[in-house]
């Protein structure tokens, strides 16, 4: 069957329903070069105002998806949990709970991503880590699998590419912020994976690409009614970023962060745990995947059981024994800073909010992220926070610290991060929680 695609295009902008035919033509046309782009892109803009319903959201990524290579894991026989970030500032759980979760006998097949604008990225914090290597192939990381259960690497070229396609064009056009591109976007890439299960961290927040709690939930039930629609079961956790989870953000130091957690150690100041967010947070999402793989009765359980294998040390086996198969990487050689600096309160009062997204961009100015694709990034780069919302602080205390060797810039990054913390005389009345909902 032949279709024209200015049709196709004005059905959408009537805010009419595509058919799976219609939107399966359209995208490995895009994706073969036979559709060019400014049709691509008056669609992608008829879907940005008039959106999509859920099975034209599913029809797009499961066209997407089978736009290139398709791991399958089937043979293996056991249930395949992985879990995915919207992304945030100092979010580094996936290198806890990624262990925890293999640590329980879960098979865990991760493709990561890099940094992406103010948030950073999974890949970027492995390779901080000397001597890590991803998998050249996917070859090579469907045997890491098989032998170890639980392996980390980058999307290759041959995986989703008409999403990478289509993504380039969204940046260029004014329509990344729709949520039903994000979520076929997101969902796959992660279908792609031949996952069972998938556990997903949506933010919301000062640092969160979903600024507030009711967009973090529509985008929520879209990616769940979007995997489980494509067979698939979905868990979602809407978490809080209005500030920086844990205490580090930047490469290596949310590297040692991790190591730390994973060691059962925890980082007291003035008698708070600057730890405790990202601990609690990663127990918690590794404790759903533990149960989507059926390795618990209950979720409660599974994160009784990640809790266990935190404290008794088989969680940061895993994640030395990542390590091992994947380059011989030093864990005890990472890049830190020995020489911070430290900044100092202006005044008294209680920490009321962050604008996160700001400290993320400060992180940029120190090198910790790519402000382009071809810029190097410098993994000992970063802020170590010493405070924490609703915490009374007293004039000239330490409020957090500046790693990194461009020290040239520390002066204008430490004003860029003191306008983006608020000291009020007194504390809020209420704020949300650090896990305001859950999905299942």
């Amino acid at each position: 069957m032949s279709f024209i695609p200015a049709e196709i295009i004005k059905k959408k902008r009537r805010g009419l329903v595509n058919s799976p035919e219609e939107i399966e033509f359209f995208v490995k046309s895009f994706a073969k070069n036979e559709l060019p782009d400014y049709q691509m892109a008056a669609w992608a803009m008829a879907v940005f105002f008039q959106g999509m319903s859920t099975d034209e959201i599913a029809a797009l990524t499961k066209t997407m998806k089978e736009s290139g290579r398709v791991l399958d894991f089937s043979y293996l026989n056991k249930p395949r949990i992985d879990k995915h970030s919207t992304g945030g500032v100092g979010d580094k759980t996936t290198l806890i709970l990624g262990p925890i979760a293999a640590a329980a006998g879960v098979t865990v097949p991760m493709i990561a991503g890099r940094g992406l604008g103010h948030t950073g990225g999974t890949l970027d914090k492995l390779e901080a880590i000397p001597g890590f290597q991803l998998p050249p192939n996917a070859e090579v990381f469907k045997e890491n699998i098989e032998r170890h259960g639980f392996a980390l690497m980058g999307q290759t070229e041959d995986i989703c590419p008409a999403d990478k396609k289509l993504y380039a064009l969204r940046d260029v056009t004014g329509t990344v912020e729709s949520l039903p591109l994000i979520c076929g976007s997101i969902m796959s890439k992660k279908l792609a994976e031949g996952l069972t299960g998938l556990v997903l961290d949506v933010k919301f927040g000062s640092g969160a690409f979903m600024k507030t709690l009711d967009d973090s939930r529509q985008l929520a039930k879209l990616l769940k009614e979007t995997g489980e629609k494509n067979g698939v079961k979905v868990h979602a956790l809407l978490t809080n970023m209005n500030q920086p989870l844990g205490s580090f953000v930047g490469n290596a130091l949310e590297v040692h962060e991790c190591v730390e957690i994973l060691s059962g150690k925890q980082h007291l100041v003035n008698n708070v745990d600057l730890f405790e967010p990202c601990r609690e947070l990663s127990l918690q999402l590794a404790g759903h995947m533990i149960y989507l793989a059926n390795k618990s009765e209950s979720i409660e359980g599974g994160y009784k059981l990640a809790k266990e294998l935190l404290e008794n040390g088989h969680g940061l086996k895993a994640f030395e024994k990542l390590c091992e198969y994947q380059g011989n990487a030093r864990l005890n050689d990472l890049e830190l800073d020995k020489n911070p600096l430290t900044v100092e309160s202006p005044s008294s009062g209680y920490i009321t909010s962050w604008q996160t997204e700001q400290i993320g961009l400060a992180a940029l100015e120190l090198g910790a992220g790519r402000k382009k694709a071809t810029d190097s990034i410098e993994y000992s780069a970063g802020f170590e926070f010493l405070v924490q919302t609703q915490q009374k602080i007293e004039k000239g205390q330490p409020l957090f610290k500046i790693y990194g060797k461009k020290r040239e810039v520390f002066n204008e990054v430490a004003q860029q991060v003191l306008q983006a913390m608020t000291i009020s005389e007194t504390p809020l009345d209420s704020t949300l929680p650090l896990i305001a909902e859950t999905l299942i």
